[in-house]
């Protein structure tokens, strides 16, 4: 097993592997920003299929032949080549940890072996935060920027001055990172009871919600019409 750490301002490690039938050159990860992407290289293929990325975050003091593993995605091989190629997975659904990962590689006829294993440790530096709305004042649309350290479920939502709800900008469960919505008054827009409206907002002061467990968040907006 190859170890290694990162900070959400990147790095690389590398190894090499030469036990599975293709010929694995290089096999490394990079964490930024509490995303991790895999990159791996073949010199040679022969009946590959593909890779099966498998993922385990289970504690390695019971030690790594017995760690758990569980498929997070797939990426078709190119069968038989003589030539260099490529591959890529990246890993969003994940909060601050350390992850073990592998490479499962399968031959057509259903064989296969796997790499060395990969460790990861994801440091979060993000904290609960919602940012100014720009521009501000806006028409017809404004964007938004927040960042959540844990995953769970996120709502984002849009007020007027007396308190009603005119927008649900987000509603869904939602991976520790910073994201970006749009808010833009002259297309259609849902409600949290799943009514859609469009059009008819006025010029004035408006109020958009962050809630994400226990963290709550508002903050002041301005539609110039």
């Amino acid at each position: 097993m190859v170890c290694v750490s990162g900070t959400t301002n990147g790095g690389v490690w590398i190894f090499t592997d030469t036990q599975i039938p293709v010929e694995l050159s290089v096999f490394r990860a990079t964490l930024n920003n509490g995303i991790v992407k895999l990159n791996w290289e073949t010199a040679t293929e022969l009946n590959n299929s593909g890779f099966k990325i498998e993922r385990s975050n289970s504690n390695s003091e019971i030690g790594t032949e017995n760690l758990i593993f569980e498929p997070i995605g797939y990426v078709p091989g190119f069968g038989t080549s003589t030539e260099h190629h490529f591959y890529s997975f990246i890993d969003e659904n994940i909060d601050e940890g350390t992850y073990y990962y592998r490479l499962k590689q399968i031959d057509f006829d259903g064989s296969f072996k796997y790499s060395e294993i990969i460790e990861v440790d994801v440091v979060q530096t993000f904290s609960f935060n919602l940012e100014q709305n720009y521009p501000n004042p806006f028409n017809p649309s404004t964007k938004i920027q927040y960042q959540i350290p844990v995953g769970g479920f996120v709502s984002l939502i849009v007020y007027d001055v007396l308190g009603n709800e005119i927008a649900t900008l987000v509603q869904e469960e939602k991976s520790a990172g910073e994201y970006e919505v749009e808010f833009n008054v002259g297309q259609t827009i849902s409600l949290s009871n799943g009514v859609s409206a469009k059009g008819g907002y006025a010029s004035g002061v408006y109020f958009y919600t962050l809630i994400a467990g226990d963290f709550v968040q508002t903050k002041r907006m301005v539609l110039l019409r």
